[in-house]
C-alpha cells in the first residue's frame, strides 16, 4: 500500500499502536490537546515520577555513563553515527550497559561504519563483541541488517518505527530508541525489562502486564506524551540503582511511603 499520501504524524502514530485495546487508539492521539485530563490516571503518580527525578538527579548509574547515547562517535557523519545507534541497541538486548560499551568501543577501534561491517568476517564480529548476550544470533542479525541498509536505504538507518522492527533483530523497544535518539523523534515509549517491572511495581498500568509491548501500550494511553521521552532513561537508572529486579532498596526509595510494592 502506498503510504505517500498519508500525513507523517497519523502514519507514525499507527505503526505505534500495536493494538492490545480496541479503545487504545483514541488517548493517544489527544495527546496535544491537554490539560484534558486522562481517562485513568495512577494514584500518586506525579509524587512518584517528582521523587524518582530527585533519585536520578546525580545521573550517574550505568545507563548514563555507558548506555546507548553514550556508545556512538557523537563527531562522526550524521548517517555513520545514526548506523553506530542502531548497533549499540542491537548489542545492548540482553546486555548490560558496561559490556555494550566494551563492546562498542573495540568494534569502533576497527572504523564501525556499514561498508566495515560488510566487509568484516562473521568470526572476526563474534570475536569482538563478544561476550555480548547471544552474540552468535547477534552477529547473523548484524550482517543481515546492514547488508539490508545498504541496499535498501542507501547506508543509512530508516526514519519510522514499523520500517525499523523489519530489520533482523530489532524490536519496538529498540526502534522506538532509535527514533529518539538518531531522529530526535519521539514515536513512543520505550520499554526494556526495568521500565517494565517499575511501572507494574508503581501500579502506572491499569492491570498487571505480562510483557514490555503490553506495557508500552497501556502507558501510552495515559502518560502525558511530553513525559515519554524521559521516562526511559529515569526508569531504566532508577531499576539498576535502587528498585532492583531482586532485593529492590526499598528502604533507600523515597517512595517507600506511597509505593504499592514497597517492602516496609
Amino acid at each position: 500500500r502506498s503510504t505517500a499520501s498519508i500525513p507523517r504524524r497519523s502514519r507514525k502514530r499507527k505503526s505505534v499502536a500495536i493494538a492490545y485495546e480496541s479503545g487504545q487508539g483514541d488517548g493517544a492521539e489527544q495527546g496535544t490537546s491537554e490539560p484534558q485530563r486522562p481517562r485513568w490516571e495512577p494514584r500518586d503518580w506525579r509524587q512518584q515520577l517528582e521523587r524518582i527525578r530527585e533519585m536520578r538527579r546525580n545521573r550517574d548509574a550505568p545507563v548514563d555513563e555507558m548506555g546507548v547515547e553514550k556508545c556512538y562517535d557523537s563527531s562522526a557523519p550524521p548517517q555513520v553515527m545514526r548506523y553506530q545507534v542502531l548497533l549499540s541497541l542491537m548489542l545492548s538486548s540482553q546486555t548490560k550497559d558496561q559490556v555494550t560499551s566494551a563492546a562498542m568501543l573495540r568494534l569502533r577501534q576497527h572504523g564501525l561504519t556499514v561498508d566495515s561491517i560488510l566487509q568484516m568476517d562473521d568470526a572476526t564480529l563474534g570475536q569482538i563483541i563478544y561476550p555480548v548476550g547471544f552474540w552468535r544470533n547477534k552477529v547473523k542479525y548484524i550482517k543481515q541488517t546492514t547488508a539490508i541498509l545498504k541496499q535498501k536505504y542507501g547506508g543509512d538507518i530508516p526514519r519510522t518505527v514499523e520500517e525499523l522492527v523489519q530489520l533482523p533483530g530489532v524490536g519496538p523497544k529498540m526502534a522506538h530508541l532509535a527514533m529518539n535518539i538518531a531522529w530526535d523523534s519521539v514515536s513512543g515509549i520505550a520499554v526494556d525489562t526495568h521500565v517494565h517491572r517499575i511501572t507494574n511495581r508503581l501500579k502506572w498500568v491499569k492491570k498487571e502486564t505480562r510483557y514490555p509491548e503490553e506495557t508500552r501500550a497501556a502507558l501510552e494511553d495515559w502518560l502525558p506524551r511530553d513525559l515519554w521521552r524521559e521516562i526511559n532513561w529515569l526508569l531504566v537508572g532508577f531499576g539498576q540503582q535502587t528498585c532492583l529486579p531482586v532485593n529492590p532498596r526499598c528502604n533507600e526509595c523515597l517512595n517507600q511511603d506511597i509505593c504499592p510494592a514497597a517492602k516496609r
